[in-house]
């Protein structure tokens, strides 16, 4: 399962960008508009493990491209990689990798709070920029705790979204089938969203996040059920997600997913601030 995870991340950004080759690492290069992608362990790569150096050659080219200066792997694929990073100066966090697999049955989530209702969005449904918005405020202001972040500041996000091509390019994304949307909504307001974005047979759910005064009500949970019941349905074996802290974890292995690994992540050690949910982070 770890390898067919592996094959997965590698593919994932295929869609969307090319691969510039640097031995046992390669970089993702975003081509056209959305947020960039990211250098990870060259897949199948036979030779010796990542260096620092190598590590410092990726950095130089990202810096040159205008990229982050970013590296996503999973700790125990690639174990010895660590090392190389912190080495070549940058900084490691580490979230949480839970999976359900072919034999693990989903969990039995609640019922979602009175008065909303989970679907999972089309293409072309009037409230996919909304939808788009929420986990963009939830990763914002981040955590569990119930927060101030409400639906004035949605709309004003979903027009943003809406504007600059966002909203569009997930509009995209779902009618050539490369990611399901899902959403928790009350009174026509989405108040959680997040999304899984099958390859065959297996699919990561990703940017799971509740608008931060809507928090507290079992949203995330119910809309996490949503897609893995889709991604069931739909024929996928394997589905995991990376959460963003034990805190997380413990909510979605109420909904059937046990731990597994380690999602690493690194960049320098004072980052600029992100604009867009950690790709692969719920």
């Amino acid at each position: 399962m770890l390898d067919e995870i592996e094959r997965y991340y590698d593919a994932v950004p295929r869609a969307a960008a090319r691969v510039e080759d640097f031995g046992p690492l390669s970089l993702f290069v975003r081509e056209g508009a959305g947020w960039p992608y990211y250098a990870r362990p060259t897949l199948g790569h036979q030779g010796p493990a990542a260096t620092a150096e190598d590590v410092r050659r990726v950095l130089a080219r990202q810096r040159e491209l205008g990229l982050p200066e970013a590296f996503e792997w999973v700790a125990e694929h690639d174990p010895l990689l660590r090392a190389a990073v912190e080495e070549a100066g940058l900084a490691v966090h580490e979230h949480p990798l839970l999976v359900l697999g072919p034999q693990d049955a989903p969990g039995v989530p609640g019922p979602a709070a009175d008065g909303v209702a989970v679907r999972v969005l089309t293409a072309d449904d009037p409230a996919l920029a909304h939808a788009v918005a929420v986990p963009h405020l939830a990763f914002d202001e981040p955590g569990t705790g119930v927060g101030d972040t409400g639906t004035a500041e949605l709309a004003a996000k979903a027009q943003v979204l809406g504007s600059d091509g966002t909203a569009a390019r997930t509009a995209e994304r779902i009618a050539s089938g490369h990611t399901v949307l899902a959403a928790a909504f009350e009174g026509g307001t989405p108040l959680c969203a997040g999304q899984h974005n099958p390859v065959g047979a297996v699919t990561e759910v990703a940017g799971v996040g509740t608008l931060p005064s809507a928090r507290r009500r079992g949203l995330g949970l119910a809309v996490t059920a949503a897609l893995v019941e889709h991604a069931r349905a739909t024929g996928v074996r394997t589905v995991f997600l990376s959460a963003a802290d034990e805190d997380v974890a413990r909510i979605y292995r109420r909904a059937g997913f046990r731990p597994f690994a380690t999602a690493l992540i690194a960049e320098p050690a004072e980052p600029a601030e992100r604009t867009e949910p950690t790709a692969g982070t719920s």
